[in-house]
C-alpha cells in the first residue's frame, strides 16, 4: 500500500470515529448555534497558526452560516512572521488584547480550534469568554493534549470550554510515519473543517424554513448576489471583516 492510500485510510478511519462517538454532541452544539442566531448573537471562530484557516473556513463561505465572524490577527498567523507567531501564541495577554476589539457579548458563542489544546492564546481566549459569560466550543486532540507542554494555566482546552470535540488525531498531528523516524501528512485541518461543517449542516436543518435562509450561496450561482447581500447587511455591524 502506498502512502496516498494509507493517508486516505487514516483520514476515513478518524472521521468515522469522530462521528460515531460524538454525533450527539454535534447536534447539541448545532442547537446552541441556532439559538444564538435566533437571539441575534454571533458565532466567533478563533485559531492560531494553521488553525486560523478554520476561522476563515467559517466566514462568508459558499454554503456557510451567515452569523459567523472569524477572529483574525496577522501576528498569530504564519505568513507575516512564522517564528514570531509561534512565540506569540504562547505569550500571556496577547489573545485578550485583540479579542476585546471584536466586542464579543454574552449572547454569542466562541469556537476555538487548537490541535494541541494547551497553548496560551487559545486557553486565554476560552477564559476571556468565560469571564463575560459567553459560551465556548473547543476542538482539539486529547491524544496530543495529554503529552504537550502546558501553558501557565496548567489546563487543557477540554477542561475549560462548555463543549469539547475531540478530533482524535495523534500527538504531533501528522499521520504517516517515514522510516520509523518522521511523521508527515497532518490531519487537524481536515478534521476541523469536517467538524465545523458537520455541525453547520445540522444548523441548516433547524433553519430550513427561516427567511432569509441564513446560509450563503456561492457567488457564481443564480440569485446569489441578492441573497448574500441581504444576509451581509444583517451582520455588517458586528463582523468587521465584511467591510472595513
Amino acid at each position: 500500500m502506498n502512502n496516498i492510500k494509507r493517508y486516505q485510510n487514516e483520514i476515513f478511519f478518524l472521521l468515522k470515529k469522530i462521528t460515531e462517538k460524538q454525533s450527539n454532541k454535534f447536534i447539541e452544539i448545532a442547537k446552541e448555534f441556532y439559538t444564538t442566531y435566533k437571539s441575534d448573537g454571533m458565532i466567533y471562530i478563533f485559531g492560531t497558526g494553521h488553525s486560523h484557516m478554520l476561522a476563515e473556513e467559517g466566514h462568508f463561505r459558499a454554503g456557510g452560516f451567515a452569523p459567523i465572524c472569524p477572529i483574525l490577527n496577522s501576528d498569530l498567523m504564519l505568513h507575516k512572521n512564522t517564528i514570531f507567531s509561534s512565540v506569540l501564541e504562547r505569550r500571556e495577554g496577547v489573545a485578550t488584547k485583540f479579542l476585546k476589539k471584536y466586542k464579543i457579548q454574552s449572547k454569542d458563542i466562541l469556537v476555538i480550534f487548537t490541535n494541541s489544546g494547551v497553548n496560551q492564546a487559545p486557553l486565554e481566549a476560552a477564559y476571556f469568554a468565560k469571564k463575560i459569560k459567553c459560551k465556548t466550543v473547543g476542538v482539539s486532540s486529547e491524544n496530543y493534549s495529554k503529552i504537550a507542554k502546558k501553558s501557565k494555566y496548567q489546563k487543557k482546552l477540554s477542561e475549560v470550554v462548555n463543549y469539547h470535540i475531540d478530533n482524535f488525531g495523534p500527538p504531533g498531528d501528522a499521520l504517516i510515519n517515514i522510516k520509523n523516524k518522521y511523521n508527515v501528512s497532518p490531519f487537524s485541518t481536515i478534521a476541523g473543517s469536517f467538524i465545523l461543517n458537520s455541525i453547520l449542516s445540522e444548523v441548516a436543518e433547524l433553519a430550513k424554513n427561516d427567511k432569509p435562509f441564513p446560509f450563503y450561496i456561492s457567488g457564481n450561482m443564480p440569485n446569489a448576489e441578492k441573497h448574500n447581500k441581504e444576509l451581509m447587511q444583517n451582520y455588517i455591524k458586528r463582523n468587521p471583516h465584511i467591510q472595513n
